[in-house]
């Protein structure tokens, strides 16, 4: 199994993403329809009027390409249909840990980490973004800083408690 086609979990049959993240899955899906396969398809109709397919990497190549971009279009189609796109900046209660919260905590060995709550699309460890359905965004989901609620996460190692500092938001507007 791909990873387009690996099964993902969907709160409520939503997938959950901020309004970059699903202009990001946008933008992707309108490059590679209007950009990438039409120069694909161009190459490929070009290398099958050559003769032999069977002996034609030009062919051979663009045609599985072809089926790739294809793959990945539906998965982002799919995607942005089922999207449920959630403004951090409009959130009201900017103290406790929803969607799009950007939390500080201190974790067992009294390592201050900071991480942002996205959707499943759009988690990268490298700049801090953990899916929501990760154990971490799942055990800080409603904690709250200013009481610093401490909550434990399970981990492949067992559970771990840890301690919120402080939870932010973007600026609305």
């Amino acid at each position: 199994m791909d990873e387009d086609e690996r099964p993902t979990l969907a709160l409520g049959g939503k997938v959950y993403m901020t309004p970059e993240g699903h202009q990001r899955l946008r933008e992707e899906l309108h490059q590679l329809m209007k950009v990438e396969r039409p120069r694909v398809v161009e190459v490929v109709s070009w290398a099958a009027g050559n003769g032999d397919r069977s002996e034609n990497a030009d062919y051979q190549y663009g045609k599985r390409r072809l089926r790739e971009i294809d793959r990945r279009a539906r998965y982002l189609t799919k995607r942005l249909e089922n999207a449920e796109v959630v403004d951090p900046a409009r959130q009201t209660d900017r103290a406790r840990v929803f969607f799009g919260a950007t939390v500080t905590y201190v974790d067992e060995a009294e390592v201050e980490r900071t991480i942002t709550i996205v959707g499943a699309d759009e988690a990268d460890m490298a700049e801090g973004k953990v899916s929501l359905t990760a154990p971490i965004a799942v055990a800080l989901i409603k904690a709250r800083a200013r009481r610093h609620d401490e909550v434990s996460v399970h981990t492949p190692r067992g559970v771990e408690v840890i301690e919120v500092l402080d939870v932010r938001y973007p600026a609305p507007g």
